[in-house]
């Protein structure tokens, strides 16, 4: 099968990545977005995200005519969709227990944005991360907007349109190389679907490309993101024991460390980002009765920033105890990072943020944010002051560490009005 014109719907972290990695092959790629700010960037050979070594891909591909930015569907042999998949506004309740819901409307309006250009032969991929059944879903409504052509689901291996479910399994900061070198799990909802699925990635993909079946590689991303975040909810619970204790979680856990068989990761102000924070959650909506221990995660790591917040009153308690001419519109509390992990940009589900926002509604002082990693809070934190990480550290009062970005490992400092959630200072 020959996919010379491929189309990335979706320009975000995965998307664009995955884009310009199929160009980079001399593919030719037209990439979908409804951002007019993020194609028009894109189509100047620049990039409106951060990530190492990819601004250097998209440009050349760009400049080489391989990879162009669109608002619009065009023809193309293979469709990739790399849409968010977030939660509706309220929650829904099953058994008395409130549960996020997934909202798939990014992924229904992909569907039927390309469904006009589609024609026999085609492949689709969803690559967003999605609850179990989201595959088959998209099969449908691409089925509803095109009677005249065949789907797996009705025509099985003798459909006109294959689909395919491939999750990404990328690290932010190392997408472009993990991309590249990452084993991939390829789930089709036909054999034959899995086949064309493989020669598409095969055309960068180093690493091994595994077959399932949809449901399989929807529910595998699900569980390698979940395990994660139970993981996490271990060091997190441990953290506000060792609090009550009065015991140092940073050393305890080096020390339990040290045997051959544990590994327990560092705790933190919760946990953000648009994986382990929301796919948990897509296993509790199917299965709430089963899903106990995901659940009580989810709550252990949702629950840390109150926890935080806590700590930063008590820090201005003190500080307005030691300074008895100062009052709390005096204090200004300063907040080490915004992104939901080191050295990136990506502000999604980030606790940090989060806590920051929180911050600045409740003090009466001035809040500031350290975050090296953007250049402006606009649209983003109104109230909330960006200054650099010399300015913070000489002038602020209280100190709230909840990204441990290299720039502040780099730093020597030490206050007494200290709140440390990586355990860095």
């Amino acid at each position: 099968m020959s996919f010379n014109h491929i189309s990335v719907i979706g320009l975000g972290y995965i998307g664009l990545p995955t884009a310009a990695m199929f160009a980079s092959r001399k593919k030719h790629v037209i990439g979908v977005d409804v951002n007019q700010h993020a194609v028009d960037t894109i189509n100047k050979g620049e990039i409106h995200i951060v990530e190492p070594e990819l601004d250097i891909i998209v440009h050349a591909a760009v400049t080489e005519g391989y990879l162009k930015a669109t608002t619009t569907p065009e023809p193309a042999d293979a469709f990739l969709i790399a849409v968010p998949t977030p939660f509706k506004n309220s929650e829904g309740e099953q058994n008395g227990i409130n549960i996020p819901e997934p909202d798939l409307t990014y992924i229904q309006k992909a569907s039927q944005a390309i469904a006009s250009v589609l024609k026999p032969g085609d492949l689709v991929i969803l690559e967003s991360t999605s609850p179990v059944g989201a595959t088959e879903q998209m099969a449908d409504w691409l089925a509803e907007s095109r009677p005249d052509l065949t789907f797996p689901q009705n025509a099985g291996e003798k459909s006109d349109i294959r689909i395919a479910h491939c999750p990404e399994r990328v690290l932010p900061g190392h997408v472009v190389r993990e991309l590249v070198e990452n084993d991939r799990v390829i789930g089709g909802m036909t054999p034959k679907c899995s086949q064309a699925a493989i020669e598409l990635y095969k055309t960068f993909v180093e690493g091994e490309c595994v077959t399932t079946n949809a449901r399989t590689a929807e529910m595998a991303k699900l569980t390698e993101n979940s395990c994660r975040d139970v993981q996490i909810a271990f060091a997190n619970e441990l953290s506000l024991i060792c609090d009550e204790l009065d015991i140092d979680v940073w050393e305890l856990i080096s020390l339990a460390n040290r045997h051959p068989r544990i590994n327990i990761l560092q705790p933190g102000p919760g946990v953000g980002g648009h994986c382990i924070a929301v796919d948990p959650w897509f296993i509790v909506s199917k299965t709430p009765e089963q899903a106990k221990i995901i659940h009580t995660a989810r709550q252990v790591n949702d629950g840390k920033p109150s926890w935080v917040i806590d700590k930063v009153k008590l820090e201005i308690a003190n500080f307005l105890q030691d300074n008895p001419t100062k009052t709390a519109q005096d204090i200004v509390v300063a907040c080490y990072g915004l992104a939901f992990k080191p050295d990136i940009d990506d502000l999604r589900e980030s606790p940090a943020l989060n806590i920051t926002k929180a911050l600045s509604n409740m003090h009466a002082g001035s809040v500031w944010a350290v975050e090296p990693n953007i250049a402006s809070l606009e649209n983003v934190l109104s109230t909330v002051e960006l200054t650099s990480l010399e300015n913070a550290q000489e002038n602020a009062d209280i100190h709230l560490v909840l990204v441990d970005h290299s720039q502040f490992k780099a730093s020597k400092f030490s206050t007494k009005y200290l709140v440390d959630t990586k355990g860095i200072w």
